[in-house]
């Protein structure tokens, strides 16, 4: 498909609106969550059916999120802090999982581009070059939708570590703060068992 049939397509469509704009983040989290879904042979999960594991907490997470149907409060979401652009998707019908990370090299950092996003992050683009920052941004987009999958990802099997399902247990009082909390979210001070809030304080 070209970029602007993905574009157009109801799948990017959502996408797009869970987020709020188009970026090449969103894109690459969608080609990935595509690719992934494509080899596993799976459908969006009405419920815990599948299992995502991301490895940031950037633009891409978010098309992982609607595609999927896996979420945060379904216990189905889970984010390591790694630092990559990275997807682990696992089938919990055949047990099956597979990684699809970004290639070396696959979108390598545009000067231009990121001299530009940073310009618009701090308030200081002027209108021409906030007209340049969207023509050269939505062309990053397009790239990364019209890049051939071998040459942007590298997608591996896995074979181990589908995580447990949701655990629901009663909460217990923290003895500092007194909030409701898991009790295997909980950390022990002393003799106390107290919550992760307090326990950085």
């Amino acid at each position: 498909m070209t970029a602007d049939e993905i574009l157009k397509s109801a799948d990017f469509k959502r996408c797009e609106a869970f987020h709020g704009h188009v970026c090449p983040g969103l894109s690459m989290g969608y080609r990935a969550t595509k690719l992934a879904m494509e080899r596993l042979k799976e459908n969006r999960a009405e419920d815990e059916e599948l299992v995502a594991i991301v490895e940031t907490d950037a633009c891409s997470v978010d098309a992982v999120q609607v595609l999927t149907g896996c979420t945060f409060g379904k216990g189905n979401f889970i984010f390591r802090d790694y630092g990559k652009m990275a997807l682990t998707l696992f089938s919990r019908q055949s047990g099956e999982g597979v990684r699809v990370s970004l290639r070396q090299g696959a979108f390598t950092p545009d000067e231009k581009h990121m001299s530009l996003i940073q310009k618009m992050i701090s308030g200081q683009a002027t209108d021409a070059e906030q007209d340049e920052f969207r023509q050269v941004h939505f062309k990053r987009t397009c790239d990364v939708l019209e890049a051939p999958a071998d040459g942007m990802f590298v997608i591996t099997e896995v074979k181990s570590g589908l995580p447990s399902k949701a655990r629901i247990e009663p909460s217990q009082p923290c003895a500092r703060c007194g909030e409701p909390t898991m009790p295997s979210k909980m950390e022990t001070a002393g003799e106390e068992k107290i919550c992760r809030g307090c326990a950085d304080i």
